[in-house]
C-alpha cells in the first residue's frame, strides 16, 4: 500500500512511496495533522543520488518494526532537498546549532509548531529505533522541556546573518593589497602534491579555482596559473572523472581524487565545464579540451531532456552497490582490450586483484599521456587514437549494464549553471553544439518554467512546480547575461533584467542590503535565511552581486551598481578572513579593484570581433555588439562603425570610452592589468 508520496513528482520522494512509513510530503496537511494531534514532527531530508540516504532507507524506512515506531510517535515528512533547499538550509542550520555534524540524510525532530529540538544525519537501525522510542517518551512525559529547547533553537535560527557574523560595511575601499592577502591565504591551503585544497574528502570547489585563474591572468602570476592547471589535471586524471563517458562525480573520499562518491550532479558539471573551458582558452592544453568535449557528450547522451532542459543527477548506486556501474574487474578488461592491456594498465593504475574494494578497478590515471606513450614506444597521437578506440569499446559494454538511477527533474538554477558552462565551452572550442544546447536550454526555461511572471524551480513530466529560490534566479540571470554577450540577442538581456526586477521586489531586504534565499511573500517559514557563503555552489547572494555589477555596465542603471558595491563592502572583512568559502565574493572584489571593461562593438564583423575578444580575454569585461547602429542596449548607445561600415571596438570605463579600434589585439591592449 503506497503512502502519500506516491503523488509526488520528485524521484527521491517516489523512492520512498512504498515504505511502510506513513510519509507525508511537506505541506499544510502534515503540518495541520501535527498541530491537531499534538504530535512531534520527524522531517527526513535527502536526495535521489545520496548513497547514505539509500542505506538508511533499506535499514530503517523499509523495516516494518521501525516504521511502526515512526508512525506511532511522529508525523513523518519526507523532503527532497533539491526541491526545497530553503527548508534544508533552515534545518541544517538547526542541527549545526545543536553542535552536531551536518549532512544527508538529514533527520530532524520538530515540535508541532515546526521548531526543531533534536536531529542528526545517518543512524544505524539500532541507534535509530532507540532514538525514536526515547524521543517519543520524552515528548509524552517532558514536552515542556523539549518546547523550551525548541524555542532556543528557534531564536537561533531567526538571528539575522548580519548579527550572526558581525557584518558591517567596510570603511575602506577594496585595494590590490586586499587581493594579495586573499590569494596568499588561499595559496597556503593548496595541496601541492595532489592539487585542490588541502582537505579530505576532496571537493573540486570550482569557485575557488575560477577566482585564482582570473587573478593569475590579470596579475600575470604564472605560478598561480600553473597551480590551477595542476589541480585541473589531477581532477581530470582522477577516479572522480568518468574516463569512459565524461562528466565528474561530486567528490572523492580520499585526498588523491581516486575513489569518488560516484553520483554525478548537474551543478558540479556545469561549473567544471566553465572552469576547464577558461583554462583551455588560456593554456590551449589538449587535456582540458578532452574533458570539455567528453563532458558535453555525456550531457547530451545521458542528461538532456527532449525539450531542452537538463536532468538533475545520476545516482552513485546501481543494483544496490555504490560504483558498480563505473568499475571494472581486471579479467573483464583483459577480455575486452586484449593486446592493449599493458599500456592501459599503466595509464589507469589497474591491478589484477583490483585497486579498490571487492576486487574491482576504478580508472585512475596516474601517468600523463606523454610518459605512457614514451614507455610503450608510441607517439602521443598514436596512444590517444588507441585510447579513443578502447574507450568506445568499454562504453559499448558499460551501456549494457544496469544504469544507476537518475533524477530526471529539471532544476532551474542548476540548468543556469550548466548553460553558463556550455557558453564558455563554445567560446573556448568553437563547438556549435555547445552554444545550441545552452541557448535552447535558456529558451526552455523561459517558455516552460515561468508561470505568470514567476520563475519556478522544478519541471518534470510536463509540469512546473515550486516557485524558484534566489539560487535559481541568480544562476539563470548569470547565464542569460552571458548568452546576450555571445549571441547579441537582446531577448536574453531583457530576460535577465526581468528576473532581476522580480528579485528586487520579492527577495531583496532593504534593511540589511542582501537577498533572502526564499521569497518571504511566497510561504511563511519559521525562518527566512540569507545565503552568504560560497561552497560547492557559489552563494546566491554572491552570484546576484556579480550579476548586478554586470547589469549595471550593460544597462547603465546605477542602482544595480550601488547595491552590488554595498553588498561587497559588507562582506569585505569576511572575505579577507576566510576566502576559501567566499571566493565568488573575491571575484567581485577583483572586478572592483581592477575596473571591469565595458566594451561595445558596432558594425560589419561585430560578431566575429566580439567572440574573438571573449575567447582571448575570458574575464573582467562585459561585451555587447551589433552589426548595425542600435540603441537596444544602453552600452551601445552613441557608438558607430568606421566610415566604411566595418566594426569598431569601444573599450570604456565608467561610461568613458578610449579611442575606438578595429583590431581585437588593440582592444586587449587597452584592458587594465594588476601590477
Amino acid at each position: 500500500m503506497p503512502n502519500r508520496l506516491i503523488h509526488s513528482q520528485s524521484p527521491y520522494l517516489l523512492q520512498h512511496a512504498h515504505n511502510p512509513v506513513d510519509w507525508y510530503p511537506w505541506g499544510p496537511e502534515a503540518l495541520k495533522k501535527a498541530e491537531v494531534e499534538n504530535k512531534p514532527i520527524l522531517v527526513s531530508i535527502g536526495y535521489s543520488a545520496c548513497h547514505w540516504c539509500h542505506v538508511m532507507e533499506r535499514e530503517s524506512f523499509e523495516d516494518e518494526v521501525t516504521a511502526e515506531l515512526m508512525n506511532e510517535y511522529f508525523v513523518c515528512i519526507k523532503i527532497d532537498r533539491e526541491e526545497r533547499p530553503d527548508l534544508d538550509n533552515i534545518y541544517m542550520d538547526a542541527v549545526q546549532a545543536m553542535g552536531l555534524q551536518g549532512g544527508w540524510p538529514l533527520n530532524v525532530f520538530l515540535m508541532p509548531n515546526q521548531k526543531p529540538f533534536y536531529g542528526g544525519t545517518y543512524f544505524k537501525n539500532e541507534q535509530w529505533t532507540r532514538l525514536l522510542a526515547n524521543i517519543g517518551n520524552a515528548f509524552k512525559n517532558h514536552a515542556d522541556q523539549l518546547a523550551e529547547s525548541a524555542e532556543g533553537f528557534g531564536r537561533s535560527l531567526n538571528r539575522s546573518e548580519i548579527e550572526k557574523y558581525g557584518i558591517v560595511a567596510s570603511d575602506e575601499e577594496a585595494s590590490a593589497d586586499d587581493l594579495v592577502e586573499i590569494i596568499t591565504k588561499l595559496n597556503s591551503q593548496f595541496d601541492k602534491e595532489w592539487g585542490g585544497m588541502n582537505r579530505i574528502p576532496k571537493f573540486p570547489m570550482p569557485v575557488i579555482w575560477n577566482f585564482v585563474l582570473d587573478y593569475a591572468q590579470i596579475s600575470k602570476r604564472k605560478d598561480l596559473k600553473e597551480a590551477v592547471y595542476f589541480t585541473l589535471k589531477k581532477i581530470g586524471m582522477g577516479g572522480i572523472y568518468d574516463h569512459v563517458r565524461g562528466g565528474f562525480a561530486r567528490y572523492s573520499v580520499d585526498g588523491e581524487w581516486f575513489a569518488p562518491h560516484f553520483e554525478k550532479m548537474l551543478y558540479d558539471n556545469g561549473q567544471l565545464l566553465e572552469l576547464y573551458s577558461k583554462a583551455y582558452q588560456l593554456s590551449k592544453d589538449g587535456f582540458f579540451l578532452e574533458k570539455i568535449e567528453e563532458t558535453i557528450q555525456w550531457l547530451q547522451a545521458e542528461m538532456l531532456d527532449e525539450k531542452g532542459g537538463f536532468h538533475a543527477a545520476q545516482d552513485a548506486d546501481s543494483e544496490g552497490v555504490e560504483g558498480k556501474f563505473y568499475t571494472w574487474r581486471y579479467s573483464e578488461l583483459e577480455q575486452l582490450v586484449g593486446d592493449e592491456l599493458p599500456w592501459l594498465r599503466k595509464l589507469y593504475n589497474l591491478k589484477i586483484h583490483g585497486n579498490w574494494e571487492d576486487g574491482v578497478n576504478i580508472l585512475f590515471q596516474t601517468s600523463d599521456y606523454e610518459s605512457v606513450a614514451r614507455e610503450f614506444k608510441m607517439s602521443k597521437d598514436e596512444l590517444l587514437g588507441k585510447l579513443a578506440e578502447v574507450k568506445a569499446t568499454l562504453l559499448e559494454v558499460r551501456n549494457q549494464r544496469i544504469f544507476p538511477g537518475k533524477d530526471d527533474k529539471i532544476i532551474a538554477g542548476w540548468n543556469g549553471l550548466m548553460s553558463s558552462g556550455l557558453i564558455q565551452a563554445y567560446l573556448a572550442t568553437g563547438n556549435e553544439k555547445a552554444i545550441d544546447l545552452a541557448l535552447n536550454n535558456l529558451d526552455f526555461i523561459r517558455e516552460h518554467m515561468i508561470i505568470d511572471g514567476v520563475l519556478h524551480r522544478t519541471y518534470k513530466n510536463g509540469s512546473t512546480y515550486t516557485p524558484a529560490f534566489l539560487e535559481d534566479y541568480a544562476a539563470v540571470i548569470k547565464a542569460s547575461l552571458t548568452a546576450f554577450e555571445v549571441s547579441g540577442n537582446i531577448t536574453y538581456l531583457k530576460f535577465g533584467e526581468d528576473l532581476t526586477a522580480f528579485c528586487m521586489g520579492h527577495f531583496y531586504d532593504e534593511n540589511e542590503g542582501f537577498f533572502f534565499f526564499n521569497d518571504p511573500k511566497a510561504e511563511k517559514l519559521i525562518a527566512n535565511k540569507k545565503e552568504l557563503f560560497d561552497n560547492v555552489i557559489p552563494a546566491s547572494n554572491s552570484i546576484m552581486a556579480r550579476n548586478l555589477h554586470k547589469l549595471s555596465l550593460l544597462t547603465y542603471n546605477e542602482k544595480y551598481a550601488e547595491i552590488s558595491k554595498a553588498m561587497l563592502s559588507k562582506m569585505k572583512d569576511l572575505i579577507l578572513k576566510d576566502p576559501g568559502f567566499l571566493s565568488n565574493w573575491a571575484s567581485l572584489l577583483l572586478e572592483q579593484v581592477v575596473p571591469t571593461a565595458e566594451i561595445g562593438i558596432i558594425g560589419i564583423g561585430a560578431k566575429e570581433k566580439a567572440l574573438e575578444l571573449l575567447r582571448k580575454a575570458p574575464s573582467n569585461l562585459v561585451v555587447a555588439w551589433n552589426e548595425e547602429v542600435t540603441e537596444n542596449a544602453p552600452i551601445l548607445q552613441g557608438k558607430t562603425p568606421d566610415s566604411t561600415g566595418n566594426a569598431l571596438i569601444y573599450v570604456c570605463f565608467d561610461h568613458a570610452c578610449r579611442r575606438p579600434v578595429s583590431q581585437v589585439e588593440d582592444a586587449i591592449s587597452q584592458l587594465p592589468k594588476l601590477n
